[in-house]
């Protein structure tokens, strides 16, 4: 599936998308112009979330989104995912790589070096962030914005920035090709907030 990387990144919350209501969320985001979906927990076990990554998996699939599991490269490769998304704390890239030929993004907070690392050992794009303060993550430190501009300059890449993203400061992310939300995205109207956001990133 070829899936462009760019556009709105929607990333799962155990209590802004509780698993009952998380298919119907997703396919009011999807419907709003999202073009990624991240499965992330840090709670239940693989076998656990192996019925609900395979239904996210089918939806996304079917509606040309790319759907990704956070940290978990077994539970990737058992549910078919598009795509895996790699933090600080997780496996050496080269070691998903190896085994994973899907999409990989790795988080590279507000390091340009890991970037490039990055880059040079086969990921398919990089995060930074946080770019604002986080109601997810609330003691996440917010990056110099400027470091995206930085990374679009010497990746070829894409970039993506996450962290405190709303509909008021979107607009500020004009270098990221990829913006991932949670709280702006999940709480309220679904479909709209994806829409406003979109039409408000699009604005500068």
């Amino acid at each position: 599936m070829g899936v462009a990387l760019k556009g709105l990144y929607a990333i799962s919350d155990l209590k802004l998308t509780p698993y009952p209501d998380l298919l119907k969320l997703a396919a009011r985001a999807i419907e709003g112009g999202v073009s990624f979906l991240q499965l992330r927990d840090k709670e239940h076990s693989d076998q656990e979330l192996l019925g609900l990554a395979k239904e996210l998996n089918d939806l996304c699939t079917k509606k040309g989104v790319g759907f990704v599991i956070n940290d978990r490269l077994c539970l990737a490769l058992e549910c078919n995912a598009w795509g895996l998304h790699l933090g600080g704390e997780d496996m050496p890239l080269s070691e998903a790589r190896a085994r994973f030929s899907g999409v990989i993004g790795v988080s590279c907070y507000g390091d340009l070096e890991r970037a490039k690392q990055a880059q040079a050992q086969g990921a398919d794009y990089v995060a930074f962030g946080a770019c604002f303060k986080s109601p997810s993550k609330p003691k996440a430190p917010c990056i110099d914005l400027e470091i995206l501009a930085r990374a679009k300059a010497c990746l070829t890449i894409p970039v993506c920035a996450i962290g405190g993203v709303n509909a008021q400061n979107i607009a500020q992310l004009r270098h990221a090709d990829m913006v991932a939300l949670i709280s702006a995205l999940w709480q309220g109207d679904v479909r709209a907030n994806a829409q406003n956001l979109l039409e408000n990133w699009h604005a500068y």
